[in-house]
């Protein structure tokens, strides 16, 4: 299998684009800014599993390479 060349760079913009958005959803679940309706509290508990989920894997992303 033959790889392209902008392969590797296509990847880590669509990976870094991931955490941003994961960050994002993980933050305005906390700040209260989106939220599910009738949920309370596990707004915030999804919103600090997405957090730090996304920090953990950042930081294994960045250990692997």
């Amino acid at each position: 299998m033959v790889k392209k060349k902008g392969g590797k760079l296509l990847n880590f913009i669509v990976w870094l684009t991931g955490v941003i958005v994961s960050l994002a959803v993980g933050f305005a679940l906390i700040g209260g800014t989106l939220a599910v309706p009738y949920l309370g509290v596990i707004n915030v508990i999804a919103g600090w599993v997405a957090v730090i989920t996304t920090i953990i894997s950042v930081v294994l992303a960045l250990l692997k390479y």
